[in-house]
């Protein structure tokens, strides 16, 4: 089956752009680990209702590293997308002075 996403080759079409729900039950492909990380990610958003909130602000955006760091109401989100590196001790600045927690972390 056909998957495309809009872009200026398919004149930002949706019409074959869908979630393949079906990929993630196929055990030699790793759409299961996309699907565990989705999961997390709505059980974060329905703890602390981060995506409702208006304040948003982009604290760091490092291409070189593949990371970037971002607020959404009370909750720092770190993404790394680097595809070997994984860093420890990283340092981000944030609107909070005081230690923050991690809740998610897709290295473990």
């Amino acid at each position: 089956e056909w998957v495309d996403f809009p872009r200026p080759e398919n004149e930002w079409s949706y019409h074959l752009c869908r979630r393949r729900w079906d990929l993630a039950e196929d055990e030699e492909l790793r759409y299961k680990f996309f699907q565990a990380f989705d999961e997390m990610m709505q059980a974060c958003e329905n703890r602390f209702q981060w995506l409702a909130s208006d304040h948003q602000f982009v604290s760091l955006k490092n291409e070189w590293d593949k990371v970037i760091a971002f607020e959404r109401g009370d909750v720092l989100i770190v993404v790394n997308f680097h595809a070997t590196m994984s860093y420890q001790g990283y340092r981000i600045g944030s609107q909070w002075n005081e230690p923050l927690r991690i809740v998610l972390d897709t290295d473990e």
